[in-house]
């Protein structure tokens, strides 16, 4: 036995005496950074922001969490909280959970072109400044565009679909932007030609969320150029941007070659999902509620006059996805989603014009992505192996 403190310090074999090097503290502006990148990560996540009307006590709580940060003058001026607003969320009001469709005309309408009455700039000096800073590299940076002509003929033939319908503008999020995608910023279009990732999403071992980056190369119809931070395109975008959707025609053309369909095949119509407009609480609350149908008509025709049908509970609904059918029962096809989701299918009294009473069978309360895998995997024969867990909300094999 050791018989003085020389002894027990000259006998410490597994270094158990040494001085440990302490962990630097997590600071308040530490944490506060974490918890706003926790705020951003929802957004990415689901392309909206949390809304304080959430069943889900984690969304809620990031409600709350977000309305305070934004009454916080003091938090707005930090630039490490600045830094980890990717999506502008303390210098927005908000944006709506829906993308919302709008034509050629109200898109250049809607942008406030006189350059004294830029409102969305009224901000605290200090985020009006950051803001600004990506607002000039947007257009200062810009230069000549030498293979122009590569590029001309694909804006016209935009702005021609555009026009007919064939293309829609639609409310831009961060997840929209990608290489081969047109987009519109303050009326001006352009298209993103490539992206070159030079950091990817991480966490740093403190805790840090670092997101995705990198350099774009962005052509302008007006014929330049600009080689800009994926980031800061994407800050503007979700601030004041439209994203082009694809051509209706050439997609549906570019599915049937990839799908192998040709004259012997037989289109039977489209399955598609919508969800309710309903001012009636019992409705409205319902999260996660979807009708999937199928129609013989275009859907655009079969859902022009659903305040009048029980099928669609006596109100107006929105059309969320459609998919075009070959060779398909449609009796068979109803039959099977509703075996499927049977546990999950809505039970509601619907009482049409004459006061008759109605019972739908093709409202659902399941989470859209899982509707849409599932509606890919009749397509494909693959459902067969799959069965829904109505609690965990996801699909498991048989």
């Amino acid at each position: 036995m050791p018989k003085t403190l020389d002894d027990i310090f000259a006998d410490d074999s597994y270094g158990l005496l040494n001085e440990k090097s302490k962990a630097n503290p997590i600071t308040d502006q530490d944490r506060m950074v974490q918890e706003f990148e926790e705020l951003s990560r929802f957004v990415s996540e689901n392309g909206r922001e949390p809304s304080e009307n959430s069943n889900d006590p984690s969304e809620y709580r990031l409600a709350k969490r977000l309305a305070k940060y934004r009454s916080d003058s003091k938090l707005i001026e930090n630039q490490a909280i600045y830094n980890a607003d990717v999506h502008g969320l303390l210098h927005s009001t908000g944006k709506s959970n829906q993308s919302k469709e709008m034509s050629f005309d109200e898109i250049l309408d809607s942008f406030n072109l006189n350059e004294e009455e830029k409102s969305i700039f009224d901000l605290h000096p200090s985020v009006k400044k950051a803001i600004d800073r990506d607002e000039a590299d947007f257009i200062a940076k810009r230069k000549p565009c030498k293979d122009f002509s590569k590029y001309e003929s694909k804006f016209k033939k935009v702005q021609n679909d555009i026009r007919s319908g064939k293309r829609k503008l639609l409310d831009a999020k961060i997840s929209h932007l990608k290489e081969g995608g047109f987009y519109f910023y303050n009326g001006v279009l352009f298209f993103v030609e490539s992206i070159e990732i030079s950091q990817k999403n991480a966490v740093t071992p403190e805790g840090k969320h670092i997101y995705e980056n990198g350099r774009t190369r962005c052509i302008f119809e007006n014929g330049t150029e600009a080689a800009l931070l994926k980031r800061s395109v994407e800050k503007l975008l979700y601030l004041n941007g439209k994203t082009v959707t694809e051509n209706s025609e050439e997609t549906a053309a570019k599915a049937e070659k990839e799908l192998g369909i040709n004259e012997k095949d037989k289109a039977c119509g489209f399955i598609y999902v919508c969800s309710s407009l309903s001012k009636e609480p019992s409705i409205a609350e319902i999260k996660n509620l979807y009708k999937i149908g199928f129609c013989t008509t275009s859907v655009e025709e079969r859902l022009k006059n659903a305040e009048k049908e029980p099928t669609y509970l006596m109100a107006p609904v929105r059309h969320i996805a459609s998919w075009q059918c070959f060779n398909m029962n449609p009796q068979k096809f109803e039959q099977l989603i509703h075996n499927f989701f049977g546990r999950v299918c809505l039970n509601v009294d619907v009482f049409d014009e004459k006061g008759e009473r109605h019972i739908p069978k093709e409202w659902f309360v399941v989470p859209l992505p899982v509707i849409k895998q599932v509606i890919e995997m009749i397509i494909t024969g693959e459902i067969i192996k799959y069965r829904y867990d109505e609690k965990k909300q996801v699909l498991v094999k048989r």
